[in-house]
């Protein structure tokens, strides 16, 4: 898997309403079951990007990393803003999201799992990691590499008492929490819309784990499970379900990536974006941000259709720097094609747009402009 893919105006067509027609059709029955917990396994590893002076983490969560920092010994206190910098500058990226998609096949509950795992991977990690279609060889060996350093970071937390930091963090009614989103995402049938949108079967299980350190990433775990903060909103919730359960959209290495690929890569804008965009984003491929792009459309698509979307124009012109030029574009042109109405196989369909033109600039470029409102010589830096 690309793991900088990791952890939104009228158009010049008509905007669905909140609730569009078609929606008041008959239901089909309810596809999607929601399954909400916590970890504090999960949490000790998205602890790391606090711990890590970043200042993406900092503006959420500066306070406690002051607070808790001290406890920790100098060379781990040290040891953690290094090992970020040097995920960062290999292919294995962000470091806390990343960290936590590989472990997350072998099962993550307690701060204690999370050190058994890193202290045998290739008995408890690998035998999940080889199953995983997304996986990225590399990043196993990164892990490897780097599996005695993070021991010594996850066992120096447990000793300086994270599990009772992060209780009083979430607090008592935690619990009352986990059953109130239970309560609030029942009516949301988010499986049914990606398996329209998508051509594929889901399971009809979502898992969603609720963190107290986890900002600003809703981060997507293996199979149908993903990360996001205790105190986010409903429509939030939503959003980040119906993305990240996408991921990939089709396989990143079969006929109709690789077909939309060789045209985009002849794009003057897109691959530009992708090489000179703060990388602090993520995306630094071409393959990651077509991955990424695609799900954001087809998640803004599903958002209508539940009535919690994000304004398409406002959505990817405030998002990481304006950099998902390419995510308006596919919306734009699914949203021309009527996809949300009829559905189909969105691989066949990137297929078919990439053989007939649709993905070449002067398309590609006017279907974003009209979505973000702005001159197609002009879509990228916003500035």
């Amino acid at each position: 898997m690309n793991r900088r893919n990791l952890l939104a105006a009228a158009l010049a067509l008509p905007l669905l309403p909140a609730r569009p027609a078609f929606a008041q059709m008959a239901k089909p029955p309810m596809r999607t079951r929601w399954n909400v917990t916590g970890s504090e396994g999960f949490d000790a590893i998205a602890f790391l990007g606090a711990l890590s002076g970043r200042d993406l983490y900092r503006a959420r969560y500066a306070a406690e990393a002051d607070a808790f920092g001290p406890k920790l010994p100098a060379e781990v206190r040290a040891d953690i803003p290094r090992l970020a910098d040097e995920a960062d500058k290999s292919t294995f990226g962000l470091l806390w999201p990343v960290l936590a998609n590989i472990l997350s096949g072998a099962g993550v509950t307690t701060l204690a799992s999370v050190i058994a795992l890193l202290s045998d991977l290739e008995g408890k990690v690998r035998p999940a990691f080889v199953k995983n279609p997304s996986r990225e060889d590399a990043d196993f060996d990164w892990l490897k590499a780097n599996a005695s350093r993070l021991v010594r970071v996850f066992t120096a937390l447990r000793d300086a008492g994270f599990a009772a930091f992060r209780r009083d963090k979430l607090g008592a009614g935690f619990d009352d929490r986990i059953a109130e989103v239970t309560r609030a995402l029942a009516g949301y049938d988010v499986v049914h819309w990606q398996e329209k949108l998508t051509g594929r079967t889901f399971d009809p299980v979502i898992n969603v784990v609720l963190l107290a350190f986890s900002k600003p990433h809703g981060a997507k775990m293996q199979g149908q499970t993903f990360l996001q903060a205790a105190d986010y909103d409903t429509a939030t919730t939503v959003r980040i379900a119906a993305h990240e359960m996408l991921h990939p959209p089709f396989p990143m290495d079969g006929p109709a990536a690789r077909a939309a690929l060789a045209v985009l890569a002849k794009d003057p804008l897109i691959p530009r974006i992708v090489r000179e965009h703060d990388p602090k984003w993520g995306y630094t491929t071409l393959d990651g941000m077509l991955n990424e792009d695609m799900c954001e459309a087809l998640d803004q698509l599903i958002s209508e259709a539940l009535g919690v979307a994000r304004n398409p124009a406002d959505r990817w012109r405030r998002a990481d720097d304006g950099i998902h030029v390419l995510a308006a574009a596919l919306y734009g042109l699914l949203r021309q094609d009527k996809w949300v109405e009829t559905g189909g196989d969105i691989e066949q369909w990137t297929a078919t747009a990439a053989a007939a033109g649709r993905l070449a600039p002067e398309s590609l470029h006017a279907a974003a402009s009209r979505v973000l409102e702005r001159p197609a010589d002009r879509l990228w830096p916003l500035a």
